[in-house]
């Protein structure tokens, strides 16, 4: 078995240990092993009539062999080169098919031996549907039947997946446009062997390129080499007899779109020159129109390379972006093109305008909107109703807004203006059906729209499903769930005249299912699925969301948990874990508002800190950690007083409880959760011990913003060096494990960041435990790792946090408890 190297410094786990440890995978004791080895329920997929749903079954995790398969990072991709689909694809192992007023459902006959399917695609009229399965040499193609239940290959392992989007059916249902390996594709260079023919070099021409830190990335012509004969296919029409004719030559092939008639085919494809900063979708990229032949009708964007941006998160390229088609239309092409020059810091009066641009796709398109803020889409309705979206980060601002297509550039009616991240005065999403062309439009009853809400309230969670007339704007609520035991979720509207929902109700310990709703008769529920709880462990453990006072008056809240065999009357003090993950607000408002709800289902993923509860602990999860930035303050400039004042009010408040001991609590999160625990652990004495999984210490390494900060480096020195634990690790008196996977690919937190933060603690003597993991990426998904990981926090909270001496080593209380 593969070995993992552990870097180790104070405490060992083992006695006699050294610097390093050599240590094969370990699992995790067995009241956490039987929550992590079971069987998922099914994926579900339903038909747009609400008519037949597919299960789709799969194992939770990967094996370390799998990750372990051959895999190239180009461009910002992961190839299996020997495959040719993505090196993390998820793959299902066995599909079944069943009506939805059906009984039990079908196993889908035929499929291959030791099934890895991906990619699953509706047929037009959804009487079928067609998906990949990846071999040990490549991957073919597949049809499943709905009615027979019965799956057949169409083709040989020979299909290109490695720039997805791999499956489009033609509008008439009798064939499928796939990308194929071309006959002309080149050997791979091994750019391990390979001798040089020159240095890389790089040129600044004094051009502005603030760009994130990207992973992934191109590195010298031997990546572009083998980058461009990864992607390159060639485009094949395949009949459902598996009968296959060359379509289009071999191109570097990205997205592909028939029009709403399917008349049309909107082909983009990938050019050169290609680029060492930025990934492939900031690659040059041209866009054309052909008919259903091949033919080409026209030519409709040609966008350049995009290494240089105007600055922050507003900022868009120029010319047309946003090619789609109107889904109302035979074949009406729809873009946008900013009017700000894409640069968020020029004040206009509007920032884009959208146009339309019909067959033959020729010219200029027509002016058909404008809007304030950044264009964010269309839902089409019909000829004289659709309504228009824009936002803009920097207020957290967004606007719906509903008008006539038919007359361009008329009056647009304000629905919504709004505050986003305001989850109680959320309205919903419009209820949407499949036109006469299968394209998703908005359900409309005379000058009537409807709304799928997600019913949060200052008493709980209600979702609801509202009528809204779009001229009054007035609403009319036709149902709101009322369960206080219960989590109700509505899926979609199956039947409007009939009052018919599809929902899904689960409870803390009730997996959720799903069941058909008449809205006119709430006693009128008719469940459809019956999928078993697979977590019988939790089902008797203690669930409540907990709100308490920050410092500053601000409510905040959390999932607290108790061990089922929790008395609180015996007098026990619970060891507490604190698992966060910090979210930035413009105001104090929106940051208090409680989106939790004890009756969501307790599913204990990988990274979930819930296993602990039945090792004794109290857990409380999704702590609030909000870091508010109000008017020209940016929530950063106090991020670290911020954090200690969150953590803070949470331990009081379970102190205050009567639950916990504060003397032993720990703290823990992911990606930027990590970077917060360090923080905390760095600038507070309110812990005995953290856990920092694949997390940004040092701000430096990130100097053109990270997360939600949108100032470089240079513009904020103070904030980039105060808000990294790396600059501070000489405060770090508390043990602090580090978890990361060695092929991390989120922008921004390389592997390297755990690694030299690491050597800062051991050099400045402080107790901490470096784990790398082979293979895994920002995520962990190998079930070899998945056990260790949790054999690692497990090991670590035992001895830090529930057996710690807190006689010998009390928490310290001093009077403030955030350090500069």
């Amino acid at each position: 078995m593969k070995k993992m190297i552990f870097f180790l410094l104070a405490g060992s786990f083992l006695s006699g240990l050294q610097a390093q440890e050599n240590l094969t995978y370990q699992k995790p004791p067995q009241e956490i092993l039987e929550l992590v080895d079971v069987p998922l329920a099914p994926s579900t997929l339903i038909d747009s009539k609400g008519e037949m749903m597919v299960f789709l079954y799969r194992d939770q995790y990967k094996s370390i062999a799998e990750l372990s398969e051959t895999e190239l990072r180009l461009g910002g991709l992961r190839i299996n080169p020997v495959t040719n689909i993505s090196s993390r694809a998820t793959y299902y192992n066995n599909i079944e098919v069943k009506p939805i007023d059906g009984e039990q459902p079908r196993a889908v006959k035929g499929l291959p031996q030791n099934p890895r399917l991906s990619n699953f695609s509706w047929s037009p009229d959804e009487k079928k549907m067609a998906f990949t399965h990846t071999t040990d040499k490549g991957v073919e193609l597949w049809v499943a039947d709905m009615a027979s239940a019965q799956a057949k290959k169409l083709t040989d392992a020979n299909l290109n997946a490695n720039m997805r989007d791999v499956i489009n059916w033609y509008k008439d249902n009798s064939a499928i446009l796939v990308k194929m390996l071309p006959q002309d594709r080149k050997d791979l260079i091994n750019t391990q062997t390979a001798v040089p023919d020159g240095p890389t070099v790089s040129v600044s021409d004094g051009s502005k390129a603030q760009n994130r830190t990207y992973q992934d990335l191109l590195q010298n012509s031997n990546d572009e080499y083998n980058f461009e004969q990864l992607t390159r296919s060639v485009l094949m029409k395949v009949d459902l007899n598996g009968n296959a004719t060359r379509w289009k030559e071999p191109r570097m092939y990205s997205n592909i779109s028939f029009s709403p008639d399917g008349k049309y085919v909107m082909v983009s494809h990938i050019k050169r020159p290609f680029s060492y900063l930025v990934p492939y979708s900031r690659f040059p990229t041209e866009t054309t129109i052909y008919d259903t032949a091949g033919k080409e009708i026209s030519k409709v964007n040609d966008v350049p390379l995009i290494e240089e941006m105007p600055k922050g998160f507003m900022a868009e390229r120029e010319g047309r972006r946003d090619l789609n088609w109107r889904s109302d239309a035979p074949a009406t092409l729809v873009y946008a093109e900013a009017l700000d020059g894409g640069d968020p810091e020029n004040e206009v009066d509007f920032r884009d305008e959208v146009f339309l641009l019909e067959a033959p796709f020729k010219g200029e398109g027509k002016s058909l909107l404008k809007t304030k803020d950044r264009f964010s889409g269309i839902i089409w309705g019909d000829r004289n109703t659709a309504i228009a979206m824009d936002y803009w980060w920097n207020t957290r601002n967004t606007r719906s807004y509903v008008f006539d297509p038919s007359r361009p550039n008329g009056d647009m009616k304000v629905l919504f203006d709004r505050n986003y991240q305001d989850q109680y005065s959320n309205p919903g999403n419009f209820v949407t059906h499949k036109n006469q062309y299968g394209s998703n439009v908005l359900t409309l009853k005379g000058k009537k729209a409807f709304l799928l809400g997600p019913g949060y309230t200052e008493k709980g969670q209600f979702p609801f499903f509202d009528e809204i007339d779009l001229q009054t704007t007035e609403t009319d609520r036709k149902y709101q769930s009322n369960y206080n035991d219960k989590k109700e979720s509505l899926v979609e509207v199956l039947n409007l005249d009939e009052g018919k929902l599809l929902v899904r109700i689960e409870a803390s310990a009730e997996y959720p299912n799903y069941y058909i709703r008449d809205i006119d008769n709430e006693e009128n529920l008719e469940q459809i699925t019956n999928f078993e709880n697979p977590f019988k462990a939790l089902e008797n453990v203690h669930k409540e969301v907990i709100t308490y006072d920050r410092e500053d008056g601000l409510e905040l809240n959390g999932t607290l948990y108790l061990p089922s065999n929790y008395n609180k009357e015996s007098g026990e003090k619970l060891p507490l874990i604190i698992w966060a993950y910090p979210r930035e607000f413009k105001d104090k408002s929106s940051a208090a508002q409680n989106t939790s709800n004890p009756n969501d289902f307790t599913y204990p993923y990988y990274g979930s800190p819930i296993y602990w509860v039945n090792r004794g602990y109290a857990v409380l999860d999704d702590a609030s950690f909000p870091i508010i930035g109000e008017g020209e303050e940016e929530p950063n400039d106090s991020f670290r007083e911020q954090l200690v004042a969150n953590g803070k009010a949470a331990i009081d408040a379970l102190d205050e409880m009567g639950y916990i001991d504060r003397n032993r609590v720990g703290v823990g999160g992911h990606s930027y959760g990590a970077f917060m625990t360090a923080n905390l652990l760095s600038h507070s004495n309110l812990f005995a011990a953290g856990i920092a999984r694949s997390g940004a210490y040092n701000r430096t390494l990130t100097p053109f913003g990270f997360q939600s900060e949108e100032r470089s480096y240079w513009e904020a020195p103070d904030v980039y060096n105060g808000m990294s634990p790396f600059m501070h690790a000489d405060k770090m008196k508390t043990p602090l494990l580090l978890i990361h996977g060695e092929a991390d690919n989120n922008s921004g937190t390389y592997p390297m960041q755990s690694e030299r933060y690491f050597n800062a603690l051991k050099g400045l003597g402080a107790t901490a435990r470096l784990v790398m993991l082979p293979k895994e990426s920002h995520g962990y998904s190998a079930k070899e790792s998945v056990l260790h990981v949790l054999w690692e926090q497990d090991q670590w909270l035992e001895k830090y946090v529930k057996n710690r001496d807190t006689a010998e080593n009390p928490v310290e209380t001093p009077a403030s408890d955030f350090k500069n």
